[in-house]
């Protein structure tokens, strides 16, 4: 699904160089995840909020699959997207091999996402630092 569909309320500009500063979750969600090399990866499916810190801490993406068989759930640091700057897609520093070794949600034995030794796995897998501080 295309960013297009999902901007009910538009992109929010600023006076950046990067171009877009703030895009709505509705924005966001549905959005496809492009790999390293430029091939879909997967779909936004939720953003997960740390309510403490009030931090976007994951965005939860689906990868895999076949008609939703066989589909898998990631929960991938925020911090490891980029943008284009121009259009909102968002890209993600891994191939398919990487995510199909990636740490992944069981989507009916979810882990405890303040565990800090699960907080560090997947904040090292996507070789990004953790949002929070002393992780």
């Amino acid at each position: 699904m295309s960013y297009l569909v999902n901007d009910v309320y538009g992109m929010y500009k600023c006076d950046s160089p990067d171009g877009i500063c703030f895009m709505g979750a509705k924005t966001i969600i549905g959005e496809e995840v492009i790999g390293k090399n430029g091939k879909k990866l997967g779909n936004i499916e939720e953003l997960m909020i740390d309510m403490r810190t009030q931090h976007v801490a994951y965005a939860l993406m689906t990868f895999g699959g076949f008609l939703g068989m066989g589909e898998r759930l990631f929960a991938v640091p925020f911090r490891a997207f980029h943008n284009d700057g121009i259009k909102g897609h968002l890209f993600l520093d891994v191939d398919e091999d990487s995510i199909n070794n990636a740490p992944y949600i069981e989507k009916d034995n979810w882990p405890d996402m303040a565990d800090k030794n699960w907080i560090r796995e997947i904040h090292a897998f996507y070789g990004v630092e953790p949002y929070q501080v002393g992780m």
